[in-house]
């Protein structure tokens, strides 16, 4: 919409001007939730100059290790959930939900661009040292995420069961995937506010908030699945209900963490509208992000509906499973880049070129790491991690465990991929990150997709082995766009010096 459609929606939440005073209501209840915060503005401000001063490999450290243990806490929930699902309601309900992926990576899609453009827009203003263009940030934030996780929810509650027919759901599948997702809907807004505040706490310098605010989204869950599984007999409708009852519980702590009055960046009244300059800039960084998850949407639609017409549902499950279990490695990765933004925003916001060429180096070589163990992991033992979903589906778990060791063939050379995208939007160029992202996800493995199946004697060998040729042919042209830029920066360092 328009920024005047814009701001008469942000209009129409009434709740939002209440931010600043529902967190003071709540925050008796809540608790300190960690370090007293120092109530001089100057001390304040010293948080944010450490990344600009501090060696580059204690800082990442220090951020990307909360991040890192954050997003592993939540994947192990996927798939901790995934066994609740598997073993309490049946193979069906897994089946069913390898077919919410899509809507997922699609709701994700607007949150990041959000989230991650807000967050990055952030690191630089504070690399600026602008701290109240830093507060209209954060209120820009919440009312966006506010606006689109509403309009988002209402549009999809009502295409709901014609878009998972066209996922490729069954008649097995459809029944599950409409329970999940309807509830998950319903909480859509709060999935949005979530993730967001999260990014921002990682952006003003308290990675560690960010990362109790997952790992107690994690333990809630893990609490309240079972219960609400097994004990109240809600079925696939409870594991979706648990993820929203944690989040939401998780964002009131956030809330109430960016309500203290002695805080430098915290929530305003004043700042809780529209500012179409912050609005644009903010969607254009997040524009990467959104890009990225709205071709991992389709590319999954593609892969759903390739693996229903050519396996049937047991090849959409397995691919469900496999995918869990990889996106751990993968959600580690992007949990060290979560570490890395910050840190080399704020130092190309200074100006301080050689500290954003330190920072890519060790992101690259953790990142190489996680995803060749990942690799090692996937090759030795793929079986007993798919029985883990279906122990009595013996067909189900030899295709899951077949496609993780395909799916996982060129991981040694993946983490310098999803490292390069991301730290091209900590540098705010949307434009070469949508452009590895898309050629990856689009020009790269749309092509594979619809020619293996029709080259090999076997279709969905061919759907499984589009995603090791496509990540390949990224790494390659990755590795040049890292190189032209290290490159850039080490000609202005010489010329500064």
């Amino acid at each position: 919409m328009g920024s005047c459609g814009a701001k008469n929606a942000a209009r129409r939440v009434g709740f939002l001007p209440l931010l600043p005073y529902l967190c003071q209501q709540f925050s008796p209840v809540l608790g300190a939730g960690g370090q007293q915060i120092p109530s001089d503005v100057q001390d304040e401000k010293e948080k944010f100059l450490v990344l600009g001063e501090k060696p580059v490999g204690r800082l990442l450290f220090q951020y990307a290790l909360p991040a890192i243990v954050a997003m592993a806490a939540s994947s192990v929930y996927n798939i901790i959930d995934g066994i609740f699902i598997g073993q309490g309601v049946g193979p069906a309900a897994i089946m069913g939900l390898a077919l919410t992926m899509p809507v997922m990576s699609l709701t994700g899609a607007f949150g990041a661009m959000v989230g991650v453009g807000g967050s990055t827009l952030m690191s630089v203003r504070l690399g600026q040292k602008d701290y109240e263009a830093a507060n209209r940030i954060l209120g820009n934030v919440l009312v966006m995420n506010v606006v689109m996780g509403l309009s988002l929810q209402l549009v999809l509650q009502l295409m709901l069961r014609p878009v998972l027919r066209f996922f490729g759901a069954s008649d097995v599948t459809i029944g599950p995937a409409y329970d999940f997702m309807t509830v998950i809907l319903v909480g859509n807004v709060v999935t949005h506010l979530y993730l967001g505040l999260n990014a921002l706490l990682r952006s003003t310098n308290r990675p560690e908030k960010a990362m109790h605010a997952t790992i107690g989204t994690v333990v809630v869950n893990c609490l309240l699945a079972p219960l609400f599984i097994f004990v109240l007999g809600w079925g696939i409708r409870g594991a979706a209900a648990a993820t929203v009852t944690a989040q939401l519980l998780m964002l009131l702590w956030q809330i109430r963490l960016f309500s203290r009055k002695d805080d430098l960046i915290r929530i305003q009244r004043k700042h809780l509208h529209l500012d179409p300059k912050i609005v644009r800039q903010s969607l254009a960084i997040g524009l990467s992000p959104f890009l990225i998850n709205l071709c991992a949407c389709f590319v999954t639609v593609l892969m759903t509906r390739s693996l229903a017409a050519y396996g049937g549902d047991y090849s959409v499950g397995s691919y469900g499973i496999a995918n869990r279990l990889l996106m751990l490695v993968v959600l580690v990765v992007i949990g060290l880049n979560q570490g890395m933004q910050p840190i080399a925003g704020y130092n190309y916001g200074a100006q301080k070129f050689d500290r954003v060429i330190e920072v890519l180096r060790w992101a690259l070589i953790f990142g190489t790491a996680i995803t060749t163990l990942g690799f090692l992991v996937a090759m030795f033992w793929a079986e007993p991690c798919a029985t883990l979903f279906a122990s009595d589906s013996p067909e189900l778990i030899a295709m899951s465990a077949h496609a993780m060791r395909i799916l996982s063939l060129t991981f040694p050379v993946v983490g310098l991929c999803i490292v390069a995208t991301a730290f091209f939007q900590s540098l705010g160029k949307p434009g070469t990150a949508i452009f590895l992202s898309l050629t990856r996800q689009l020009i790269f493995i749309v092509p594979a997709l619809l020619v293996l199946p029709r080259l090999l004697a076997d279709p969905v060998e061919g759907v499984w082995w589009s995603y090791p040729v496509s990540d390949a042919l990224a790494f390659l042209l990755a590795a040049v766009m890292l190189w032209r830029q290290v490159r850039d920066f080490k000609l202005k360092t010489e010329t500064k010096s």
